[in-house]
């Protein structure tokens, strides 16, 4: 099975607090992956990491076998990648369902259809 993602010792923190420490795994790809936990543990942290919305501050991250850290790599790879972060209901529309915001945010940022 192919990986993903991989994250080999990750840590981000903001200011003085940890959201991850030391983070490593492998997400294979033709499956689904959940990430579950409290509010505060670093979940969306991953998740904004991974798709290159976050700097890595520690550790190595790799997606689609390339170089997250790698500016001319992540350019060429966030197309590919769908992210859309809750942020605490500041990036969704309230009066749209799931699927309007994503095909809303997916046109605006010019996504085909399919």
């Amino acid at each position: 099975m192919n990986t993903i993602a991989r994250l080999v010792s990750v840590s981000h923190h903001y200011r003085e607090n940890i959201a991850v420490d030391n983070v490593s795994i492998e997400i294979p790809s033709g499956c689904m992956v959940g990430f579950i936990g409290p509010d505060g543990v670093g979940k969306s942290s991953l998740l904004a990491i991974i798709s290159g919305v976050r700097a890595i501050q520690e550790g190595t991250v790799d997606v689609f076998e390339g170089d997250m850290k790698s500016k001319r790599y992540r350019e060429a790879v966030c197309p590919r990648i769908a992210y859309m972060p809750q942020g605490l209901g500041k990036n969704l529309y309230m009066s749209l369902s799931v699927f309007e915001n994503i095909d809303f945010f997916g046109r605006l940022f010019g996504q085909g259809k399919e």
